[in-house]
């Protein structure tokens, strides 16, 4: 009995842990907003309506899994579809986490998988035409073409003298893995002004909204601004050295000297071949049987170096060497000297910046919708559990109930795959880890300046490499 009464504890034990953890989950009153794709999308999120976005949604399983999620379903398409939320979003207070899960199933050559952050409709925009223009607070995603390559993290902030809504870019944000695995996607927005990028958990990018480093252009605008009105003056020189006016060229200077003349002191070497030429007839090569004089022409025997060049000196009409000509001096010109009318770059005089403004925190607009809003050439994009909360241990929860299984699961398959790999998967796999480690080393943050440089520099060279492989394996 005692045994029973054990047995029945430990399974209300775990049946009650699995229901507080589930509570956590989707009942926090810190999750404002979550989103599984359990079920269809249709009747809880809008598809825009405008003409120029013919993309068709899907409610779809992630390949090899039974997790459903929103799929991007054909290629070269537009693509929107927008969602609110019960409350908006503030941004202002307390932490915010922006989570959300990508699969580039079939890779990702040029395309978006960002999300867009949508401001309250009140600014001027309704869900049955959302588009690239709908006023958003955050854009936040993967987003990957020709060169870009990269994690956005652009925000929208009203500078409060203008009146303008200015897009703050990240910089050096963090690259957007390759693969067709499953990856997961963080914001964490902190109170004191810090932003912090987590792809699969771990963190990519540390920044602070008002560093004037960590983004372009800088929230906090310069206090002074060239004056658009100031004028250089015409007789402004800004020649720091100028030709020498009572330079005058020597006599002796000869400027029609050739730069190179013969060697008159060079002599033919000893056992020079005068009539030999350089190329003969090859002696073993015999006319084709099917070649016809008539059609053809008359035939003749393809040339060979001279064997008796090989051991002489030269063959052929010695000719002497040339030669540095000492006398050659060039085109002259007069010497340079201190420009004395120089009075430096011209610069227009600074003013006080009319949009300059100071605040200890951004102003955030608050999050009223998510939005999808993306052109791309690739198909099998699968969003999934899209979530807004002010916790990140709720965030790191969902990551690792929701997202982690998912990945461990395609990654062995993936090893599984690269263990017996095809010539072409092969292939296939070579490229992969070098635009993985390539990316890797462009993301350095004292490379950063020389990004794109470097990837146009290696992708050649591996191409070419790949290119020669190919060669290999086809012989």
């Amino acid at each position: 009995m005692a045994g029973i009464r054990s047995g029945v504890v430990s399974v209300l034990f775990v049946l009650f842990a699995c229901f507080f953890s589930i509570q956590q989950l989707s009942a926090s009153d810190d999750t404002v907003f979550y989103d599984s794709f359990d079920e269809s999308f249709e009747g809880r999120w809008t598809v825009s309506g405008k003409d120029e976005y013919q993309g068709v949604w899907k409610h779809s399983k992630s390949e090899g899994h039974e997790d459903f999620g929103l799929l991007v379903s054909e290629k070269a398409k537009k693509y929107a579809i927008v969602k609110e939320v019960d409350e908006p979003v503030s941004l202002k207070d307390g932490t915010v986490v922006l989570q959300f899960e990508t699969r580039l199933q079939n890779g990702l050559e040029c395309g978006g998988a960002y999300l867009k952050y949508l401001r309250p409709q009140e600014a001027g925009w309704e869900p049955k035409i959302f588009d690239n223009e709908s006023p958003y607070s955050v854009m936040f995603g993967p987003d990957k073409c020709g060169l870009t390559n990269k994690v956005h993290f652009i925000f929208k902030h009203k500078n409060p003298k203008s009146g303008e809504y200015v897009e703050h870019h990240l910089t050096t944000p963090p690259s957007v893995p390759t693969d067709k695995l499953s990856h997961v996607y963080t914001a964490i927005i902190k109170p004191d002004n810090e932003l912090i990028i987590l792809v699969d958990g771990e963190e990519k990018k540390k920044a602070n909204f008002l560093s004037t480093e960590d983004f372009m252009p800088p929230l906090i605008p310069t206090k002074t601004i060239p004056d658009p009105e100031d004028k250089k003056p015409e007789d402004w020189d800004e020649r720091a050295k100028i030709p020498d006016p009572n330079a005058v060229k020597p006599d002796d200077w000869d400027e029609d000297a050739p730069m190179e003349i013969e060697d008159e002191e060079a002599e033919k070497p000893e056992g020079w071949l005068d009539d030999e030429p350089e190329e003969v007839d090859d002696p073993e090569a015999t006319k084709p049987e099917d070649w016809d004089d008539e059609e053809d022409g008359e035939w003749e025997a393809p040339k060979i170096d001279n064997p008796k060049c090989v051991t002489a000196p030269g063959c052929g009409e010695w000719k002497r060497p040339m030669k540095r000509n000492p006398a050659y001096k060039g085109k002259w010109h007069a010497p340079l000297i201190d420009n004395p009318s120089y009075k430096g770059i011209w610069k227009p005089q600074e003013i006080p910046n009319p949009s300059y403004f100071e605040l200890e925190k951004p102003n955030f607009e608050p999050i009223a919708a998510i939005g999808i809003e993306i052109w791309t050439m690739q198909d099998g994009i699968l969003f999934d559990n899209i979530l807004i909360t002010k916790d990140e241990k709720v965030a790191h929860s969902y990551r690792e109930t929701q997202w982690k299984p998912k990945f461990e699961v395609e990654k062995e398959k993936e090893k599984a795959e690269e263990d017996v790999p095809s010539s072409e998967g092969l292939l296939a796999n070579v490229q992969k880890k070098t635009f993985e480690l390539l990316y890797k080393v462009a993301d350095v943050p004292f490379l950063a300046a020389y990004k794109s440089k470097i990837i146009v520099s290696y992708q050649s060279i591996v191409l070419q490499s790949i290119f020669m492989m190919n060669l290999w394996i086809a012989f």
